[in-house]
């Protein structure tokens, strides 16, 4: 398998006949991406965004978040049951997504899919959140411990490999306090979040390295850097929910960190734009939605005004963000170009 991050195959090998002949798949399943469940992570945010928009007085918000709670579920469902199709009929198939220095970091989203449910179901269903929260963590440390010792016992991976995606396995764990807070897991919680920020601090500088010091991100990976976003956005969160005393120096850090990079994204809007779709584009969403949260929350300890306003244009910016991505989803999806073979690579851009 090639480690050049912009060649991809046009098939892939899923295992041998009896003669020991290589077999090469040509069907919707086998071609199914594992980061296709970055889709929950966005339908989950934007659920959480509407559940919460209540608080600067939008309308209706309950009953919006009511119904993108169980679609989310159901999509979360479908996703898990696919893929387990997939591991089970192709997996060979799986196995070089898990080999590959790209979607080997998006296998983290199924857990964290796991973790951002538990937060949909609380508090009103505490049995299934607490199952969702315990099965996502465990979950969560698999991933994360796999993905780790697949960078440091390798010889495949590159400099030029490196991109925001790879924060996932291990910055998401600072996803868990925020159900695990809740449902009782202080300690716990602590441990995952102190992993996740330490491993941020870490990777955010190896990664600003790679895009400073090496060629631009190929096209299809350039949403990815929206992720950037939501290290500090989701930091600021889970240190909320650990330290129960308001707003402390770290936690408006955070916030303000996250705010900052969201209007560096922001002043580079149209050169996203002008990005065709790929399913790497559902990088977007989460992002988004946990600035948005950020900044509902930091609205209710500070009600200061101008976070109300933005946590509205934020709300609304999210919602569109993730229509669209959905519309165009099902329209690959239609036209054969989500579950297909990979196109071929593209040209290496230049500065």
């Amino acid at each position: 398998m090639s480690t050049d991050p912009n060649r991809t195959s046009q098939s892939v090998y899923t295992g041998q006949d009896n003669a020991g002949r290589h077999i090469l798949a040509d069907s919707t399943l086998v071609h199914f991406p594992v980061n296709l469940f970055a889709s929950v992570m966005g339908f989950a945010g934007l659920t959480l965004a509407w559940m919460a928009a209540g608080q600067i007085g939008v309308a209706g918000a309950d009953a919006i978040g009511a119904v993108l709670r169980v679609f989310t579920t159901v999509l979360f469902l479908g996703l898990v049951l696919a893929y387990t199709f997939k591991t089970a009929w192709y997996f060979p198939a799986v196995r070089a997504e898990f080999e590959h220095p790209v979607k080997l970091n998006f296998f983290a989203t199924i857990p964290i899919g796991a973790i951002l449910l538990a937060q949909l179901w609380l508090p009103a269903y505490d049995g299934i959140a607490r199952f969702l929260w315990a099965t996502g963590t465990i979950g969560m440390l698999v991933s994360t411990l796999a993905t780790v010792n697949s960078w440091l016992h390798q010889e495949r991976f590159q400099p030029g490999h490196v991109n925001p995606a790879w924060f996932i396995p291990v910055v998401g764990n600072m996803l868990i306090p925020v159900a695990g807070v809740p449902l009782g897991y202080v300690e716990l919680s602590w441990f995952f979040f102190s992993t996740g920020f330490v491993f941020w601090m870490i990777m955010m500088t190896i990664v600003i390295a790679r895009l400073i010091f090496h060629k631009p991100l190929a096209s299809r990976l350039q949403p990815t850097l929206f992720i950037l976003l939501a290290p500090p956005a989701v930091g600021f969160l889970a240190l909320h929910a650990l330290e129960t005393n308001g707003l402390t120096t770290l936690t408006r850090v955070l916030f303000y960190t996250g705010l900052f990079i969201g209007l560096l994204l922001a002043s580079n809007l149209t050169r996203f734009m002008r990005l065709p779709f790929f399913v790497s584009g559902w990088a977007y969403a989460f992002p988004v939605a946990a600035l948005t949260l950020a900044a509902i929350r930091m609205f209710t300890l500070t009600q200061y005004a101008g976070l109300a306003i933005l946590s509205v244009g934020l709300l609304a910016a999210l919602s569109f963000l993730v229509a669209v991505l959905t519309v165009k989803t099902i329209k690959a999806g239609l036209g054969g170009d989500l579950f297909g073979p990979e196109p071929a690579p593209e040209p290496a851009q230049q500065r």
